[in-house]
């Protein structure tokens, strides 16, 4: 019988329901249960076909654990190796070559010197920066935000310049970018599931917390279309089984804002239960596909197009 597990921490519905699922239709092919670890030997199977990771971006103990698990066979969604080399400015700026709208961004460097660095680290960085440039470049109002992370944490909307360098001066050591503000019509939240399966949600994020998924607006069938197809470029090329990513609509024209998400917001309280009745049957849809195509010992990790073409030569697109 073929094992799957869920990795999680202070979630309380997704796990047990997908668990649940999975198990309701596994036909005593595959059972899943929550992963549990009691040690991690190098190079040595963890037990599991398949596991969702859904809280190893908040303890690397855990990323190191389903690291080893990969290489000795597991099939992990979402992929530990990409997932720890992946983050929002390189997101943005692959969503340039492949033909998916983004906001213009730019990176800075932190504003305060790394550990075990001084001026002399930094002989390459012109300074000051072209500031005059990338204000330009940008325009105002404009977003302040980490090149990584998520859950809105330092997060600034900031009008012009003065308000900029206040705000760079709050950030330490954090790697921050600086993004347009887009003034939409509409927006969209949309879970993609084992790279073929998308769930499109109209969304409100100036609304509440828990009213932001009652959001009713008018969609074109066109503009439908088009976001259906930028998720699934976007989470190919990424190589992400399980993502969400959010487009804000400026002028009819779907701008892809966040899409750096693998272990995205699925709590049936937040979401309603129609979004959540539906992640949960793709999530376990997906675990049994992985879990019957699964071949002990080799690699059954999931790999973007972006990773396909650069180690093969072949053109991005």
């Amino acid at each position: 019988m073929k094992k799957a597990g869920i990795l999680f921490g202070q979630e309380n519905t997704f796990p047990p329901a997908v668990i649940d699922r999975i198990n309701s239709i596994g036909h005593g092919v595959v059972q899943a249960e929550p992963v549990r670890i009691d040690k991690v030997l190098q190079g040595e199977p963890c037990g599991y076909d398949v596991i969702i990771d859904r809280i190893s971006q908040d303890v690397p103990f855990y990323r190191g654990f389903l690291k080893n698990a990969a290489l000795t066979g597991t099939a992990v969604v979402n992929n530990p190796f990409w997932w720890s080399a992946d983050e929002k400015f390189f997101n943005n700026a692959l969503a340039t070559k492949i033909g998916v709208s983004v906001p213009k961004t730019v990176l800075l460097p932190s504003h305060q010197h790394p550990p075990d660095t001084n001026n002399g680290s930094f002989r390459n960085l012109a300074y000051p920066l072209d500031w005059e440039g990338i204000f330009n470049y940008v325009g105002w109002p404009a977003y302040f935000k980490p090149f990584a992370g998520g859950g809105w944490k330092n997060v600034y909307k900031l009008e012009n310049p003065d308000q900029f360098f206040h705000a760079y001066n709050e950030t330490g050591q954090l790697v921050m970018m600086l993004q347009e503000e887009v003034k939409f019509e509409q927006y969209y939240r949309c879970y993609c599931i084992d790279q073929r399966h998308v769930r499109i949600m109209p969304y409100e994020p100036r609304n509440p917390f828990h009213l932001r998924y009652v959001a009713n607006f008018e969609t074109p069938k066109s503009l439908w279309d088009r976001v259906h197809d930028d998720v699934l470029k976007l989470n190919q090329y990424l190589g992400y089984d399980f993502n969400t990513v959010e487009f804000a609509v400026r002028d009819g024209e779907p701008l892809a804002i966040d899409f750096c998400n693998p272990a995205p917001d699925a709590d049936i309280n937040s979401v309603g239960k129609e979004n959540f009745d539906w992640v949960v049957e793709a999530a376990a849809q997906m675990v049994l596909r992985k879990a019957r195509e699964h071949v002990p010992g080799q690699n059954n990790l999931s790999w973007g197009k972006y990773v396909k073409t650069a180690a093969t030569g072949q053109p991005l697109v």
